[in-house]
């Protein structure tokens, strides 16, 4: 059902820096304190938004996005951040955007299927496709144009940035930070299609759902979801990852503008 609201974006992060720098760009801007989190309203880019960090993991995820959508009346959700890889194909530094995502702790097996989400019917929930394509497209141009004026030479160098892939495809959350290979090889088994891993978006992906808002969710490989995921995490965040959000963000609401 298409919203009959006027459009009104409303963008998540899930930690301080992977929206480092977004702030000043925020014109006309109101704060309002709810649940414990702090909603900026403003325009950005000339798009009205809200933006707000949900803090770490599904629940806190699920409740922000929730306000949001009965709140602030966003008609709109765009995710960004940072996620493990799943697959050997993808190295640090490529984007991954979802075309689906699904919850990797989800179990209420004998009852329902693994996966599955009681009373959807579904495990897997399909992101907007219009949503995914405007930030594929936004990536497409930072990564093309704009990535060596966002990342400095050293931290292209350090991270291998030289041939960054830009993919859509199945993404898990789960509260869980993966930092063991045989529990993402269990997965992969499960789920072969698997591109990457993080612990916000399929429970973003659950409210949208029930409350028929579109939404894409976007994320850079920050780690190869093993024992080394935690090493140079933070750094790779404030050098790339942010600067990616930053990037990729301004683009996409020039998309938005035009398309709302």
């Amino acid at each position: 059902m298409k919203s009959t609201l006027p459009a009104r974006l409303g963008l998540v992060f899930a930690m301080e820096e992977e929206q480092q720098g977004l702030a000043e760009h925020l014109q006309d801007v109101q704060i309002h304190l709810l649940g414990k989190r702090e909603y900026r309203s403003g325009t950005l880019w000339g798009v009205p938004c809200v933006c707000v960090l949900s803090g770490i993991g599904k629940v806190a995820a699920a409740s922000t996005v929730t306000s949001l959508i009965q709140h602030f009346e966003v008609t709109q959700i765009v995710l960004s951040g940072v996620a493990g890889a799943a697959d050997t194909s993808l190295k640090v530094g490529d984007i991954v955007i979802a075309n689906e995502l699904i919850q990797h702790d989800m179990n209420a097996f004998p009852i329902f299927p693994k996966f599955e989400i009681p009373r959807s019917g579904k495990s897997r929930f399909a992101t907007s496709s219009e949503l995914s394509q405007q930030l594929s497209n936004a990536a497409q141009y930072f990564i093309q144009h704009e990535l060596a004026e966002h990342i400095s030479a050293a931290s292209r160098a350090q991270f291998g940035l030289d041939q960054v892939q830009i993919v859509k495809g199945l993404i898990a959350s789960g509260d869980q930070f993966i930092q063991d290979l045989q529990v993402l090889a269990a997965l992969k088994r499960e789920l072969p299609d698997l591109l990457a891993v993080e612990m916000e978006g399929a429970a973003i992906a659950q409210v949208c759902d029930d409350f028929e808002i579109p939404f894409a969710i976007m994320r850079t490989i920050s780690d190869e979801a093993n024992e080394h995921a935690h090493l140079n995490f933070k750094q790779f965040i404030h050098e790339v990852a942010a600067q990616y959000s930053l990037g990729i963000l301004r683009q996409f609401c020039a998309q938005w503008f035009k398309a709302n």
